[in-house]
């Protein structure tokens, strides 16, 4: 998936919120990458890229009227930062697997799926730790089922 960039935000002045989000995305993150069983590792994986979402959009949004109806954070996504239109449309194509999968289906998604979206979402985070300035992370070692390890 590519991504253009925009003017990295500074750093220094991003809220509180965004950091937060960063952090509990890297967190489920790894809880992706510690989980031994599929339909965990891919909530996790799931969580951890709609929380780095919530990080840009807490970083870069603004408030609606109240008369606006709600959009789901993929949508907001696209709107707020159009060059991680891409991202968001992959995510939002998972939504419902990560629904099935939290909902503890074991047929919801195969291995190679929830490690594949555990690659993803690494990569995810460090795209979205780019554009606000930030030094994106280390790759995540990921190799339950591939062999693979890192973001390629």
């Amino acid at each position: 998936m590519t991504t253009t960039t925009t003017r990295p935000l500074n750093p220094h002045l991003l809220p509180a919120t965004t950091h937060s989000y960063l952090a509990r995305a890297a967190e489920s993150l790894q809880e992706a990458i510690s989980a031994r069983d599929v339909p965990t590792r891919y909530a996790c994986a799931h969580v951890a890229a709609l929380r780095s979402a919530a990080a840009l959009l807490a970083a870069r949004a603004h408030p609606a009227p109240r008369a606006r109806r709600q959009k789901n954070a993929w949508v907001l996504l696209a709107e707020v930062a159009p060059e991680m239109e891409e991202w968001a449309r992959f995510f939002a194509a998972g939504a419902s697997k990560r629904a099935a999968a939290e909902a503890g289906s074991t047929r919801a998604v195969t291995e190679r799926e929830a490690d594949d979206l555990v690659r993803d979402s690494d990569r995810f985070l460090a795209v979205v730790e780019q554009a606000l300035g930030l030094v994106p992370h280390a790759p995540a070692a990921v190799s339950h089922t591939t062999g693979q390890s890192g973001v390629a």
